[in-house]
C-alpha cells in the first residue's frame, strides 16, 4: 500500500483530468453490466481512459470499457463511469470506490448508479426495473475501514437513509409518466463472482433482500460518506427463484441488459433532465 494518503493521491488524479476537462460535472454516474446506451445521449463528450490516469483501477469485467465520458446529458454537465470496479476483480474495496471519490472531488452533488441483478422477489420479471431503497452488504468488507480522512467524509456515517427519498420520488414520476416498469426493493450485495446457490437465493430472500449483484454497495457505501446524492436502479436480468431455478450463463444475462437496456436510459435520461 502507497503510503502517499487517498486524499493527495486523488488531487493528483483531478489534476491531470483537468488538464483535459474544463467543465465541472454536478451529476455522476455509474453505469452496470451491458447497460452503455446511455452514452449514445450524451453529447460534446470528452473520454479519459482509466489506465491514462494516476492511480485509476482498470477494468477487467465484461462489457465495461475503462473510461470516464465527460459530456452534457440533457443539458446537464455530467460525467459517467462506462466501466466499473468489483471486489472479485480483486481489487480493495477503498479501489473500487476510488473513481466515487474522484467524480466527488470533481464537484458531482449527486450520484446515479445502475447494476444488473438477480430477481429474488416472485413477483418481479425479467427486464424489469427495481429502485434500490435499501441494501444489505454481504461483501464482508467496507471501502471504509481503515484509517479515516475527515477530509473525505466521517468517521461513522449514518447509514439509515443511503438512497435519497426525492431522489426516488423524482424517479418514480418519471417511470409513471413513461409507462416504466419500476417497482422498489432492497438490494443484497455479495462477492462473486460465481451465481449463487439455490439455498443461498432461498436465504437471501428470507434476510429480505429482493434481488441480487455483485456491485453497488460499496460505490454507494462512499457516496454517503462523502456526502452525495445517490439514486440507484437495477436492471432485473435473471429470475433467482429457488423452486423453478434455470442454470443461467453470463453471455444470457448481457443479452437481456442490452434488449432491456432502453428502459434504463429513458428512466436516467428524464430523471437528469429535471436535476
Amino acid at each position: 500500500m502507497s503510503s502517499v494518503s487517498v486524499a493527495t493521491r486523488i488531487q493528483e488524479t483531478v489534476d491531470v483530468i483537468r488538464e483535459r476537462v474544463t467543465a465541472t460535472p454536478r451529476i455522476g454516474i455509474i453505469l452496470g453490466t451491458g447497460l452503455t446506451r446511455l452514452l449514445k445521449e450524451v453529447r460534446e463528450t470528452t473520454e479519459l481512459a482509466y489506465p491514462s490516469l494516476p492511480h485509476m483501477p482498470v477494468s477487467t469485467a465484461p462489457t465495461h470499457k475503462g473510461q470516464f465520458v465527460f459530456g452534457t446529458l440533457g443539458d446537464r454537465p455530467v460525467v459517467i463511469m462506462d466501466g466499473r470496479f468489483h471486489l472479485y476483480e480483486g481489487y480493495e474495496a477503498s479501489q473500487v470506490v476510488y473513481p466515487v471519490r474522484v467524480m466527488k472531488a470533481l464537484g458531482i452533488e449527486t450520484l446515479l448508479v445502475s447494476n444488473v441483478a438477480g430477481g429474488l422477489n416472485p413477483s418481479f420479471r425479467i427486464g424489469e426495473l427495481m429502485l434500490i431503497a435499501d441494501h444489505i452488504n454481504l461483501l464482508g468488507t467496507s471501502p471504509l475501514v481503515g484509517p479515516n480522512d475527515d477530509a473525505l467524509g466521517p468517521r461513522f456515517p449514518d447509514m439509515s437513509r443511503p438512497y435519497d427519498e426525492p431522489l426516488m420520488a423524482l424517479a418514480e414520476r418519471v417511470a409513471k409518466a413513461e409507462k416504466l416498469p419500476l417497482q422498489r426493493g432492497v438490494y443484497a450485495a455479495v462477492p462473486g463472482p460465481q451465481l449463487e446457490t439455490r439455498a443461498e437465493y432461498r436465504w437471501l430472500r428470507a434476510i429480505g433482500a429482493d434481488a441480487v449483484g455483485m456491485s453497488t454497495v460499496p460505490e454507494v457505501i462512499a457516496a454517503v460518506h462523502a456526502g452525495l446524492r445517490v439514486l440507484a436502479v437495477s436492471l432485473i436480468s435473471d429470475l433467482c427463484i429457488p423452486e423453478t431455478l434455470k442454470p443461467v450463463s453470463i453471455e444470457e444475462i448481457i443479452a437481456v441488459a442490452d434488449r432491456t437496456e432502453p428502459l434504463l436510459t429513458k428512466l436516467f435520461l428524464n430523471v437528469v433532465k429535471q436535476l
